[in-house]
């Protein structure tokens, strides 16, 4: 099996799409799908059920998947060794989420692309169990994760801060100024992220337990907070991403404290060596959100 053969598959197998391997290897489609078969006949099986437009693992992809990224890094790992090389090297594979991606991460992808331009980020948005399944199947190298737990089954997890949460609403609202109780929310109009999100799962849990709540849902951070400072209703979200409008006066701050605490962890799989640049990667971002807290 050569390992140029394994890459290709490696990213096929992680995307689950020729066009779109191809377009992050940099190979035409033909070369990507001329290396899949290869690699197949080589083996003297088929990695890849072809169904349509859409493709999937065979059970022989599935052992094999594994095994091809052990080898690419290690193959990684002993040139670096081998050249004694200095700058940081390889692919990784993040999954992560909108609140991070688009309010605490810029200026660490900045760094990487500026500084360390070999190492190649592959961000992946997800939340919760979507990531946590990614990281135990190696599909992700490292990700994100904005949860009440620490422990996680088959998962490494480093905590990276606590993130705070904080109620918000359109100037003026009839709640603003005055201690807030949580039978006082469930009488108002909700505004969340999509379910799943784990500070909107909990809020609702919060809230269920003292009345039924039907909540306005919005698929982003940016459209839910379009609708509180149109005044359509409250919402909880990370402080990081309201920052702004809180010191703009776009939104105010309600007095309700969240009776549970989210953390923002970076997560990997258990018993997985961590190559150089992924190490670096852990690395950078606790000194950034330490910087950041």
């Amino acid at each position: 099996m050569e390992l140029r053969l394994l890459v290709t598959f490696e990213k096929v197998a992680t995307v689950l799409s020729f066009t779109r391997a191809a377009a992050e290897l940099a190979y035409a489609q033909s070369s990507v799908t001329s290396q899949i078969r290869a690699l197949e006949s080589s083996l003297g099986t088929e990695l890849f059920d072809r169904l349509g437009s859409r493709i999937r693992l065979t059970e022989a992809g599935e052992r094999l998947l594994p095994y091809a990224r052990r080898i690419i890094e290690l193959s990684e790992e002993a040139r670096a060794a081998v050249t004694g090389a200095e700058e940081p090297v390889g692919n990784l594979t993040v999954g992560t989420m909108e609140s991070l991606t688009s309010y605490r991460l810029p200026p660490l992808l900045e760094l990487f692309h500026h500084r360390y331009p070999k190492v190649r980020l592959s961000l992946r948005t997800t939340i919760g169990d979507e990531t946590r399944q990614a990281l135990r199947q190696g599909t992700y190298d490292l990700g994100f994760l904005m949860e009440e737990e620490t422990e996680h089954a088959g998962l490494e997890a480093e905590v990276l801060a606590v993130e705070p949460l904080v109620l918000v609403a359109a100037p003026g609202h009839p709640l603003a100024g005055q201690p807030v109780g949580t039978a006082d929310l469930v009488r108002q109009p909700l505004l969340a992220t999509e379910p799943g999100c784990a500070y909107r799962d909990l809020f609702e849990r919060e809230l269920t337990s003292h009345a039924p709540v039907d909540f306005m849902e919005f698929g982003t951070i940016e459209a839910t907070k379009r609708a509180a400072a149109a005044g359509l209703g409250i919402t909880l979200l990370p402080e990081v991403t309201v920052a702004a409008e809180l010191a703009e006066g776009t939104f105010v701050r309600l007095l309700w404290e969240p009776p549970f605490t989210l953390r923002t962890q970076l997560a990997w799989r258990a018993g997985k060596r961590l190559p150089a640049h992924a190490r670096l990667f852990v690395e950078q971002a606790r000194k950034l959100v330490a910087e950041q807290a």
